[in-house]
């Protein structure tokens, strides 16, 4: 199937929760929301998308910060507009806007992470979820070896305080993008040409260096500050959840991720897959096999 295919449906904007997000929707059945990573956008999808829209009722969206999407200006201290809980609503708030109350989601890095929290402040929306190569950031920040602190310095680094980190990226973007994606353990290999290019375009706007800071830092502040107050009150992921990681990547070295899992949701299973940390465009066609068992009637 072809791998452009997803460049040629529409790209729309939603103005919600104060911000533009865009999102490409294409396909028909049961709803489906498709959440990137770092230092990506929905572009990631595209060696999926024919076969997910074949199936599904896709919506493939850029996080706030991250491809066409809006890019929230500065704000004071706190990192809210950042913080998965406000991104958890960029969400719901789209899928709203197209007729989807409930729906699936298929999320990796970053986008894991903010539907992490959708499951827990909006459960009566999400039927199932599929996470990559992600742990709970809770545990991953309080687990944090010497070795995982030098695999994943970005974490580090990017929450520095501004205009530190945002300095540097933005003198050469495309440099830092290839940098990070290009550190792991296939290389630049599973990027294709036309994604690559996206990525990059992307990057050079002149707000994303900072977005993308924000988003890290609101991760290490606001976000666990949420994250433990779920955990106090006994708060966990009801829906079905899969999760799945490189079995070559850094977080199934550092981190016992269906252990960590089971600690924070009540149904789970999954494991690990023969690639690294881009499980979409390093093993689509394993990853595809994953969700037709997931969603095995197409629900």
């Amino acid at each position: 199937m072809s791998e452009i295919s997803l460049f040629n449906d529409r790209l729309q904007h939603f103005h919600v929760n104060g911000v533009d997000i865009a999102a490409r929707v294409g396909g028909t059945g049961p709803a489906l929301l498709l959440m990137h990573g770092h230092p990506q956008s929905h572009a990631m999808w595209h060696k999926l998308w024919a076969r997910l829209t074949n199936r599904y009722t896709c919506v493939a969206i850029d996080l706030r910060g991250y491809g066409d999407s809006g890019m929230p200006a500065d704000e004071p201290a706190g990192h809210e507009a950042f913080s998965k809980r406000t991104m958890a609503v960029d969400a719901v708030e789209v899928m709203r806007c197209i007729g989807c109350e409930t729906f699936g989601v298929l999320a990796h890095d970053r986008g894991a992470r903010v539907a992490h929290r959708l499951a827990l402040d909006h459960a009566e929306r999400i039927e199932r979820m599929m996470l990559l190569d992600i742990a709970p950031t809770l545990d991953m920040y309080e687990g944090t070896t010497r070795g995982f602190a030098q695999a994943y310095y970005h974490w580090f680094w990017l929450i520095q305080p501004a205009p530190f980190p945002e300095q540097l990226i933005g003198s050469d973007p495309a440099f830092y993008l290839r940098s990070v994606m290009g550190g792991r353990h296939a290389g630049l290999a599973p990027f294709t040409g036309h994604a690559m290019a996206e990525y990059e375009r992307c990057a050079r706007h002149p707000h994303w260096a900072h977005a993308i800071c924000e988003d890290y830092r609101a991760a290490a502040t606001i976000d666990l500050e949420h994250d433990r107050a779920d955990r106090g009150q006994g708060n966990r992921v009801d829906c079905p959840l899969r999760v799945l990681w490189g079995g070559k990547g850094v977080v199934g070295r550092y981190f016992d991720v269906l252990d960590l899992w089971r600690r924070q949701a009540s149904q789970v299973d999954g494991r690990a897959l023969d690639c690294g940390h881009y499980i979409a465009e390093e093993a689509p066609d394993a990853l595809w096999v994953e969700i037709e068992s997931f969603w095995p009637s197409g629900d």
